[in-house]
């Protein structure tokens, strides 16, 4: 019986660094951080949106799932779309202001729009700690994500972009809007 307890001491040791060597040969390698896309060698980048260029056709579900297409239902209005997601401080820190402006531009005023880079489950969520009246669309994240059509080319949140009556952009802001700025902004 001796014996055995050096033996099992020494079965143990072996398994467990057999068990070492095989986590670290059979583990996925790191992941290594994305680099910035870039359009192929010969093929040139498609430039950020301008001023004047048009909406996007864009179509985008709200949280019930229902395809909304952009031009077609926020025609007619000028029209600004805050890129967002429940995740995102600033953006989370911005939402009552635009709340607010949406509240206050009525029937007939500045249209507001929410696109959320999110799941629609983490906005809901969301909208449950801080309501707003104004409609919500979602988008997946991405290098051709809504947000990248309309102008992010940086890929931060929070961005919004201001479209006139006609759907031709006027401006775009990259962060989050301060107490009161979105009044002046858009004028």
């Amino acid at each position: 019986m001796k014996w055995q307890r050096p033996a099992l001491l020494w079965t143990a040791v072996l398994a467990a660094g057999l068990g070492l060597w095989a986590g670290h040969r059979l583990a996925p390698a790191p992941a290594v951080p994305a680099a910035p896309l870039a359009a192929p060698a010969g093929v040139a980048a498609k430039p950020a949106l301008q001023a004047g260029d048009p909406l996007p056709a864009l179509s985008l579900p709200d949280l019930d799932g229902r395809l909304l297409d952009l031009r077609q239902h926020f025609g007619g209005r000028p029209l600004l779309i805050n890129v967002w997601a429940s995740w995102c401080a600033p953006c989370v820190e911005e939402m009552p202001e635009l709340a607010r402006f949406a509240t206050d531009q009525g029937e007939t005023g500045v249209q507001v729009l929410g696109l959320a880079l999110d799941t629609p489950e983490d906005v809901r969520r969301f909208l449950l700690r801080v309501p707003v009246d104004y409609p919500i669309v979602i988008d997946t994240p991405g290098p051709r994500d809504a947000s990248v059509q309309l102008g992010n080319q940086q890929g931060l949140l929070p961005y919004s972009v201001l479209f006139d009556a006609q759907g031709r952009l006027l401006k775009a802001k990259l962060g989050p809007f301060a107490h009161g700025e979105i009044d002046g902004w858009v004028k």
